[in-house]
C-alpha cells in the first residue's frame, strides 16, 4: 500500500503500470474512487487528479453515468483517436493557452540563451533522451514528465524574473497542453518533437537568442497543430 504522502503523479504511475501489465484490461471499468483511494492510501481529491491525468493521456475514458474505463487501443499512443475534454474550458480555451505559450516561452527561450550551465544543458539532453526512450516503451507519464523538465530548465535560466513568475501562474494549463495531444500523437510527430528539442538546445548553447526563440515558437506551434489547432 502506498503512503498518504505520495503525490497524484505517483498514483497515476501505479495505475498506468496496472494497465500496461494487463491487471486492468482495455474496456474494463476501474474500481470505484472509494476503493482505489483506500488501496493507494490517498484522498479522493488526489485520486481524481491522478485519474484526470491518465484520461488526458488517453489511458482512461470517463463515460457519463457509467464510470471510468480503461481506454481501448492497440497499445500505442496515437491510436486511441480522441483527446480528452479540455480541463480548463471554463477559464481559457486550449487555443488561448497554446497562443500564450508561443509568446511567453519563445521570449523566455530568447532570454535564456547563453545562460544555461553545461550541467543544465546536459539535463536537457538527458530529458530529451528520456522522452524518446519512454515513448518507445509507451511510458506516457514519464515521457511527459521529461518534456516538462526540459521546458522548466529553460524557464529557470531566464533573465527576466517577471516572465518566470508569469510562467508559473499558468503552469498547470501549460502542462495540460503538453499532455493533451498525446492520444493522437503518432510516432513520426514524436520523432519531430525530439528533433525540435535538440535544435532548441543547440541554439541555447550557441547563445543564439533569436534562434532559440524561433525554434521554441515553431516547436509549440507544431504541438498545437498535432492537437488540431493553428495558433
Amino acid at each position: 500500500m502506498l503512503t498518504k504522502t505520495l503525490l497524484p503523479q505517483s498514483v497515476a504511475r501505479e495505475i498506468q503500470a496496472m494497465i500496461q501489465s494487463g491487471q486492468l484490461k482495455a474496456g474494463e471499468k476501474i474500481p470505484s474512487q472509494r476503493e482505489f483511494s483506500q488501496k493507494f492510501g490517498i484522498s479522493r481529491a488526489s485520486l481524481r487528479e491522478a485519474l484526470l491525468t491518465l484520461e488526458t493521456l488517453g489511458l482512461l475514458k470517463t463515460e457519463a453515468g457509467r464510470g471510468t474505463f480503461v481506454a481501448a487501443s492497440d497499445g500505442t499512443a496515437g491510436q486511441t483517436g480522441n483527446m480528452a475534454p479540455w480541463r480548463y474550458s471554463e477559464s481559457y480555451s486550449v487555443f488561448d493557452v497554446f497562443q500564450t505559450r508561443i509568446l511567453l516561452e519563445g521570449e523566455i527561450a530568447r532570454l535564456s540563451a547563453g545562460r544555461l550551465s553545461q550541467a543544465q544543458l546536459d539535463k536537457m539532453e538527458q530529458a530529451t533522451k528520456t522522452m524518446e526512450d519512454c515513448w518507445a516503451k509507451q511510458d506516457l507519464l514519464a515521457n511527459v514528465d521529461a518534456d516538462l523538465e526540459f521546458h522548466s530548465i529553460i524557464v529557470s535560466a531566464c533573465s527576466n524574473t517577471m516572465l518566470k513568475a508569469l510562467y508559473q501562474t499558468v503552469r498547470d494549463q501549460v502542462t495540460e497542453t503538453q499532455r493533451q495531444p498525446i492520444p493522437i500523437t503518432d510516432p513520426e510527430r514524436m520523432r519531430q518533437s525530439i528533433s525540435e528539442h535538440r535544435r532548441i538546445i543547440a541554439a541555447l548553447k550557441a547563445n543564439n537568442g533569436d534562434g532559440a526563440c524561433s525554434e521554441m515558437e515553431a516547436h509549440i506551434r507544431n504541438t498545437a497543430r498535432c492537437a488540431g489547432l493553428q495558433p
